[in-house]
């Protein structure tokens, strides 16, 4: 992006500002934020215009300068709703859903809208799906702090020994890092293969021996054991968050057990590589960089189509997986226009061939985009289509759920209590006492918003939202 100071202006603040939205809404969201760059050097600090390049540098990833901007919009008038919003947007894209939700709150209490309560619904339901409850989010084991920089991890060694080593000499503490997992049957699924390497690690920092050696820059082994553990955990957070377990399982599934036939008659250099890249795009994705992410998909995609039907079997499947990892990355880059387009994709493709897990997939994502940009209605149809391809308990709790979710959001309550006892129905088969939970919550928020009406009395027509610009 050129450096508006270093080139002359040659309209005005109002042009530039009508040129950068008229850009954004053609998706040019990079000459967008350079007409708005343009717009600040004439007139700086306006809130307005630096909320607007903030969304453009959130549409590109860049989420650190989106963050600077939309405090900047802050600075002068802490009240600024649009600022609040899109501050908010911004750290729940950034995955701090704890401060996210302060400041959905926070613009709530100033301008009840729709936005922002959504905003506190989703940022209120991330939490609990990747901690758990608020009193498990607060962070002891102090090994977190070695993702920093290697700075930060010397000075950890250095400074903050004892403060780790409690963790093996405090059998409460440990528990309670475990707890905030809540189930090792879930956590074993969300891991999947990984979950021998956790059990491995745990067991480890019962030798204490070992734990006490160092291995360079002060860094002891139990630093080490305790920073892999940790990084698990975050993974398994973040699947929790992400989609439902049985999604996960299944999308790996149908690629290894494609590809694990194949090398079984000829272990070729290309099925090696095809099963190593879609483990990279995984891991780049629950290790939060989904730009990374998407790249990496992109450049394998565009690789597999090149190559014919000898070389890669499955092609369809393995096409129709690729452009699913692409609509994941693109979700969590807020790219949402871009993201209904790879997953209606990969549905595309389940369509034609005939592939029944990859059409649940596939209606599993497009209706997860419907759901965050506010289009209830549309998430509601692609999920119910989903129904019939729902082959396990756990499955049909998670669908029922989020349906009923949505049906509350359209305020047409007897529809999401009936979703919501199904739901409940489901999770007391499958024992889950979590969704159980969950369920029940659904119900009570059903019931709470008013008399419902019989199936008989249908209500009058609901008004669904339009499509909200994804901040």
């Amino acid at each position: 992006m050129a450096d508006p100071e270093n080139e002359v202006l040659r309209s005005t603040f109002p042009s530039y500002m009508a040129e950068g939205e008229r850009l954004y809404l053609c998706g040019e969201f990079a000459k967008a934020a350079h007409s708005f760059s343009n717009a600040l050097h004439l007139q700086s600090g306006d809130k307005n215009c630096l909320v607007a390049r903030s969304k453009c540098f959130l549409k590109m990833g860049e989420l650190e300068k989106s963050l600077e901007d939309a405090e900047a919009s802050l600075q002068g008038d802490p009240t600024f709703c649009k600022g609040i919003l899109q501050k908010a947007e911004t750290l729940y894209t950034m995955g701090d859903f704890e401060f996210a939700l302060v400041f959905y709150h926070r613009g709530y209490k100033l301008r009840p809208d729709r936005e922002f309560k959504v905003g506190i619904q989703k940022a209120q339901e991330a939490i609990n799906n990747s901690v758990g409850s608020p009193s498990s989010i607060k962070l002891e084991n102090k090994g977190d702090l070695s993702f920093l920089s290697k700075q930060a991890e010397s000075k950890r060694a250095q400074q903050k020994p004892h403060l780790v080593r409690q963790l093996v000499h405090h059998p409460k503490r440990e528990s309670k890092r475990k707890g905030s997992l809540k189930s090792e049957k879930i956590v074993r699924q969300l891991l999947g293969e990984l979950y021998v390497d956790k059990e491995y690690l745990e067991k480890l920092l019962l030798d204490e021996d070992l734990i006490k050696g160092t291995i360079k820059r002060g860094l002891t082994v139990e630093d080490l054991i305790m920073t892999g553990i940790n990084y698990l955990d975050t993974r398994s957070d973040f699947w929790r968050q992400q989609k439902p377990i049985y999604a996960r399982e299944r999308d790996r599934k149908l690629m290894q057990e494609k590809w694990l036939r194949d090398r079984k008659r000829r272990p070729s250099q290309t099925a090696r590589y095809i099963l190593k890249s879609l483990e990279d795009i995984d891991m780049l994705l629950t290790s939060g960089s989904a730009e990374g992410s998407l790249q990496k998909a992109e450049k394998v995609l565009k690789k597999v189509l090149e190559w014919n039907k000898e070389e890669v079997p499955n092609k369809d499947e393995l096409v129709g997986n690729l452009y699913s990892c692409i609509g994941n990355a693109q979700i969590e880059l807020g790219q949402m226009v871009a993201a209904l387009q790879s997953h209606r994709k990969d549905l595309e493709i389940a369509k034609e061939y005939d592939l029944p897990d990859a059409k649940s997939r596939a209606l599993d994502n497009i209706g997860r985009v419907f759901a965050r940009v506010g289009k209830f209605q549309q998430a509601i149809d692609t999920w119910e289509e989903k129904i019939p391809l729902a082959k396990t308990t756990l499955e049909k709790t998670w669908l029922f759920h989020e349906i009923g979710r949505c049906y509350l959001e359209l305020d047409q309550a007897w529809e999401a209590q009936s979703y919501g006892e199904k739901s409940q129905q489901c999770a007391e088969e499958e024992g889950d006492m979590e969704w159980q939970l969950n369920a029940s919550v659904l119900v009570a928020q059903a019931q709470g918003t008013g008399a419902l009406p019989s199936p008989s009395q249908p209500s009058g027509p609901a008004v669904t939202p339009g499509l909200t610009s994804p901040s």
